[in-house]
């Protein structure tokens, strides 16, 4: 009488993570999410209520996406087919999430531009461009990760 099959997921474990696709994105978001965090932090804006989305998107998106790195690498995904799910919902939330908060750091750069503060200026324009380079990577690995999850079931 043989063991019963561990129950297998699509989702890589261990080192894996790091070296397939579309699970390698997650390093650039991890770095991307981490640099609008960065930079959004050191500069001031004049809308409050933009900044304080922008931190808590950037701060939301880098937690959870850590957390799932060390979660995938855990080979906590093996246990339950659902795990493959979580990894969809999760990377199009960061893509609405990140896209919100990029238009939003864009409307805000084009006005510091009007008021002639070149440092907060080119601090945002960074800022913009790696929400913008976050967006693509978690698009395109929820993408990825529904074709996955489709050729799965």
């Amino acid at each position: 009488m043989s063991a019963p099959a561990a129950s297998s997921s699509p989702i890589p474990s261990g080192g894996k993570v790091c070296t397939s696709f579309p699970e390698i994105l997650m390093l650039g978001e991890f770095v991307f999410g981490g640099l609008v965090w960065i930079l959004v932090a050191s500069t001031r804006v004049e809308f409050a209520a933009d900044q304080g989305w922008v931190m808590f998107v950037s701060v939301f998106c880098f937690v959870i996406t850590t957390l799932l790195l060390i979660l995938y690498m855990a080979g906590v995904q093996n246990s339950s087919a659902a795990w493959t799910a979580v990894d969809v919902f999760d990377h199009f939330i960061s893509a609405m999430f990140y896209l919100s908060s990029a238009v939003l750091e864009a409307s805000d750069t084009r006005f510091i531009l009007i008021n002639r503060n070149q440092k907060n200026f080119r601090i945002n324009i960074a800022a913009t461009v790696f929400a913008f380079v976050a967006t693509l990577l978690c698009t395109i690995h929820g993408i990825m990760s529904i074709v996955r999850w489709k050729s799965s079931s």
